[in-house]
């Protein structure tokens, strides 16, 4: 509870913004788009950060057994090597998922990266100290660099857990929807390519219609619920799209798929069908 609480004074420190923005510019000035895309894990169905982390945390834990047993200096070195090594992929997809978070959630990651930080650089002393032949030293260096790890980890477990940040914040709107059918607009009221707003009890959903079909999906952004109504509306590879105004992450209406991040979610779509001249929808 010692270490929830200083996370929730993180999140109201200001000061740390004096930091925090001018590397958030930098990080979003620096990378293109097509990059940006492939680190935040569009096409991969969730954000790339988890997956990328699991090669040098699985490195570095598999470092800490081996150096609990003799003979075993040499695959050790080797697999602190490849922590650290696979450790700047990593970082560039947090950077980069950072980069479009809100302003608590920035502050929160900068500790998240600070505690990565020092842990690689105790593993990449740990690894200079192995080829000196210093295995004792490397031992030590790397122990102590798990438990930084270990630090940044309980971290990032208070950004996904606690603030939802990289999470589908449009999922949860599906569990206000109850079961069974729902009218939501007439037909003849909806303009080819035009997306509409409509509700669903208290939950706007997005209708649309595309030729002779017609789509509903949350209307709430998967990335950080910003309103697809007020978006705008472009065509990618042929297929009409719909631009969250406030981060730009961009969702195909036919079916709901991430074609730009920041967010790496799929946009939930709702089943649909036209009865006697009026839209209706229901959950998947």
């Amino acid at each position: 509870m010692v270490l929830q609480r200083l996370l929730e004074r993180v999140e109201k420190t200001g000061e740390l913004d004096r930091a925090g923005d001018p590397l958030q510019r930098r990080v979003q000035a620096t990378l293109p788009r097509r990059l940006k895309d492939l680190l935040h894990g569009v096409g991969l169905g969730h954000p790339l950060h988890p997956v990328a982390v699991q090669l040098p945390v699985g490195a570095w834990m598999s470092t800490a057994v081996l150096d609990a047993l003799p003979g075993t200096e040499r695959a050790a070195t080797i697999l602190v090597g490849v922590g650290a090594a696979a450790a700047l992929p990593a970082a560039a997809s947090g950077a980069t998922d950072w980069s479009e978070q809100s302003r608590e959630q920035r502050r929160v990651g900068l500790v998240h990266a600070a505690a990565n930080t020092v842990a690689l650089g105790f593993y990449v002393g740990s690894f200079a100290a192995r080829l000196a032949g210093n295995h004792r030293l490397g031992r030590r260096l790397a122990y102590t660099g798990l438990a930084a790890a270990g630090l940044g980890a309980y971290v990032g477990g208070h950004l996904s857990f606690r603030q939802a940040a990289a999470t589908n914040q449009a999922e949860p709107f599906l569990r206000q929807i109850d079961d069974g059918w729902h009218d939501v607009y007439g037909w003849d009221e909806l303009v080819d390519g035009r997306p509409e707003v409509a509700r669903i009890g208290e939950v706007p959903v997005l209708v649309t219609r595309v030729g002779d079909r017609v789509t509903v999906m949350m209307e709430r952004c998967a990335h950080q619920t910003g309103p697809l109504g007020d978006g705008e509306i472009t065509e990618i590879g042929g297929a009409a799209c719909v631009v969250c105004p406030w981060h730009g992450s961009t969702f195909r209406l036919a079916d709901g798929a991430v074609v730009r991040g920041p967010s790496a979610n799929d946009q939930p779509l709702l089943r649909s069908r036209v009865v006697e001249g009026r839209v209706q929808a229901s959950l998947p």
